[in-house]
């Protein structure tokens, strides 16, 4: 039960909202990563991937500490056990 490491799927979901909340700061700033050219379709874009980034990434149970990580494992046997 001491498998203390954050799953792939943790880092990426955290991958991908930090590259939205960027560029979402970028493009209030005028200097988007997103290459669109209108302004009003560029924040209406970055205000959607951001929205959706955030939602898929912390729907999930994101655990990074090693307490969270035990508790994981520790749930998914009792899982196993019940089913």
């Amino acid at each position: 039960m001491n498998n203390n490491h954050i799953s792939t799927g943790t880092i990426a979901r955290t991958a991908v909202l930090l590259l939205a909340l960027t560029n979402q700061v970028l493009s209030a700033m005028g200097k988007p990563i997103l290459p669109i050219e209108s302004s009003t379709v560029e924040q209406l874009v970055t205000a959607g991937i951001t929205t959706v980034a955030a939602l898929v990434s912390w729907w999930k149970n994101n655990s990074f500490t090693a307490a969270a990580i035990q508790a994981d494992a520790w749930m998914g046997e009792k899982k196993k056990r019940v089913n």
